[in-house]
């Protein structure tokens, strides 16, 4: 079973692979649509949040 720590460095992980591509994207389209993925990520982070809280 996944400790919750072991889902947040995975989450850190394609956060950071995101802006790596972020930062070398060759154009406003690919830097839109990587900030679209990294838009979806955050709320998908959120929604876990607001999950475990309800539990409690």
């Amino acid at each position: 079973m996944a400790s919750s720590t072991d889902s947040s460095s995975a989450a850190d992980e394609e956060v950071r692979r995101l802006y790596e591509r972020y930062q070398s994207a060759e154009s406003d389209e690919e830097r839109h649509e990587i900030a679209l993925e990294m838009g979806k990520l955050d709320g998908e982070r959120h929604a876990e949040i607001y999950a475990a809280l309800e539990d409690e």
